[in-house]
């Protein structure tokens, strides 16, 4: 049965089914409510409080203006900010009682969804920003873990650590660290709205969690539920997350706000502590995949263009923002991890304080020259001489061959390594502890393409046995040996230990992976069946280059080949689709085939020059045109 809206007029809002009339009013009356006492006065579009007239020709109209009804008198205010003001007056006056018979704001029917064994509250439309104060997206569940594992290897590192989720909307993030890390973790969930803060509050009290308030009148612990210890206490702050984040220090930081996170990277640098931890989720994809390139420039500083590693690109567009933000704070950063998937992109920095490391980041900010015909790219040089020509530095010949500017300029941009491999092992193994399925093929995924290896050379040992294999030994303490000896022994085996850790690092650093792939698809050659792709990985190895698959592309190719012998190797191993033949292997053709190829080539050169095809006297330039020029198409 279809019900009408008891706050509007007929002709503003038409009677509907009660699915959408409550999506009406909670979007529309609900969400700009003032609240008092327990109680909320709704805006109200009757025609309760007309406006003057306007005299338009013979007629008079008189418009009727949206209000608010105060519960303690009987006047109607325009504005939210008016009423509230309004009603300040009255508690200051000792006025609180109400004139009318009022009816109590029944409780809204909250969904509760189940994440990772943690139990959430959302409103309705909670999946829309647009209309709902506490956001919840479901497919950012992948994004949740691997922010998780991030700090799961953290809290090994040191304990307890201070981390805070800047943007809590649900709190569910929050609510996670703090229910599986438990005395590990001191969790501060913050928002500056008001509804999301009560959300969180719910939230903590449906997983029976404590709540530090964030008041001076508060100074004692809420307890939310039956538990007894203080592990499970999370506090709760309302206030812009530029505020806390210049109030306070942590040693993990999350920033996820609905867009980009640039507005707030200066803070999180300000008071971050030493080797600690920033991690920040990017959701404004159109601009960072190229698709509003304008954006991009104001946001971020850079030129862009649409390119076929556009997610790499948009990964190293984010984290040279981050860097300049660090530098500008004398702290340098250490890339742990760089995701971009269809929705989000994902960085985690590792902050490492000094000028020193400063420098040393800043440095690797550079401009990538791209060719817009063959997709070639390659960062320029450092230092700050103009060179005569820049397309030298491209590996490629097409502003020889090309007429025009074949190039542009995109940047600046990250040049470092993406990947630390011994940072994203640890977090595989985090994974696996705690359970969390969806992360871990994507995680092993980017532990091959740090080590620019494949999947079938993938180890699974943990990295922590190592560690303890190493400060263990294997030296054992008879009965006939002193303790002054053993205690060297000791001595020198940890020194040792620091001396292998130090040389594993520097090997690591050393062996980064090249940066950005090449897609098998925009490189494969047309009439030609282009073989597997996990078969091409074999055939590149095997030629002595590295290669790997990427999550940036199901079909990318991360490699150190030049891109002209990616394309020979391609080619090699195509089979011609008019050969009819679906075994893969390399190219034999045959003479027959080869001339037939240059006779077609001829006559696709004929065609596009038509100066010859002028007069009568064409004929004698078409021959001397296929004479001359059938090697030279089939070359190009």
């Amino acid at each position: 049965e279809k019900k009408p809206c008891p706050l509007c007029p007929e002709e503003k809002f038409k009677a509907c089914y009660s699915h959408k009339l409550h999506r009406h009013l909670q979007n529309l009356h609900w969400k700009v409510s003032v609240e008092f006492e327990g109680y909320r006065m709704c805006i109200c579009h009757l025609p309760c409080r007309p406006v003057k007239p306007n005299l338009v020709g013979d007629q008079t109209f008189s418009k009727m203006g949206a209000h608010y009804h105060c519960i303690i008198c009987s006047a109607t205010i325009t504005r939210r900010t008016d009423m509230i003001g309004h009603i300040n007056r009255h508690v200051n006056k000792g006025e609180t009682e109400s004139r009318f018979i009022t009816v109590p704001a029944p409780k809204s029917s909250h969904e509760v969804l189940k994440e990772s064994a943690t139990d959430v509250q959302v409103l309705p439309n909670y999946s829309t920003p647009q209309k709902t104060d506490s956001y919840f997206n479901p497919k950012m569940k992948l994004n949740r873990q691997l922010i998780f594992c991030a700090l799961a290897v953290l809290a090994e590192e040191r304990k307890p650590i201070e981390c805070l989720d800047a943007f809590g909307a649900t709190g569910i993030m929050g609510l996670q660290w703090a229910k599986h890390l438990r005395s590990s973790v001191k969790v501060t969930i913050n928002d500056c709205n008001e509804n999301s803060v009560t959300m969180i509050h719910e939230n903590c009290h449906l997983n029976k969690m404590k709540v530090k308030l964030n008041t001076k009148e508060d100074d004692n612990d809420e307890a939310m539920g039956d538990g007894e210890e203080n592990t499970d206490t999370i506090e709760v702050t309302k206030m812009d997350a530029n505020v806390i984040m210049h109030l306070r220090s942590f040693d993990f930081i999350h920033l996820d706000p609905f867009g980009t996170s640039v507005n707030y990277l200066d803070s999180a640098f300000r008071n971050v502590r030493n080797l600690g931890i920033v991690s920040l989720t990017s959701t404004d994809i159109s601009s960072l995949y190229a698709k509003a390139q304008h954006v991009a420039l104001r946001h971020y500083g850079c030129n862009i263009v649409r390119t076929e590693y556009y997610k790499e690109l948009a990964a190293r567009i984010v984290i040279a923002a981050v860097t300049r933000a660090a530098a500008r704070c004398n702290k340098g950063i250490e890339v742990l991890l760089a995701v971009a998937l269809e929705h989000f992109v994902l960085v985690v920095v590792r902050v490492l304080r000094g000028p020193s490391p400063a420098d040393d980041s800043a440095k690797k900010i550079r401009y990538l020259i791209h060719c817009q015909w063959c997709e070639e790219r390659i960062f320029q040089k450092e230092g700050n001489m103009v060179e005569e020509n820049p397309y030298q530095q491209l590996p490629c010949d097409c502003h020889g061959s090309m007429p025009g500017k074949t190039a542009v300029v995109l940047g600046p941009l990250w040049s470092g390594a993406l990947f630390n491999t011994g940072f994203l092992r640890r977090m595989l193994f985090e994974a696996v502890q705690y359970g969390l399925d969806e992360a871990q093929p994507l995680l092993k995924t980017l532990v091959c393409e740090a080590e620019c290896t494949t999947l079938k050379h993938f180890s699974t040992h943990s990295p922590y046995d190592e560690n303890k294999q190493e400060e263990c030994g294997v030296y054992i303490k008879t009965p006939n040996t002193s303790a002054e000896s053993y205690l060297v022994h000791r001595k020198r085996k940890s020194d040792e230990v620091i001396r292998n850790a130090a040389k594993r690092q520097k090997s690591e650093n050393s062996a980064e992976h090249p940066a950005f792939y090449y897609n098998i698809h925009r490189h494969s050659i047309k009439g030609m069946n282009m073989p597997k792709l996990n078969k091409f990985l074999n055939y590149l190895s095997e030629a002595g280059y590295r290669v790997s698959r990427t999550h940036f592309d199901p079909m990318g190719v991360r490699t150190n080949a030049p891109l002209a012998q990616f394309k020979t190797i391609l080619m090699k191993y195509s089979t011609p689709t008019y050969a009819g033949g679906q075994a893969e292997g390399p190219v034999h053709l045959t003479e027959d085939v080869q001339a037939g190829e240059q006779v077609q080539a001829a006559a696709d050169c004929k065609a596009e020059d038509d100066e010859f095809l002028e007069d009568d006297k064409s004929g004698v330039a078409v021959a001397m045109f296929t004479k001359d020029y059938p090697t030279h198409c089939a070359a190009d």
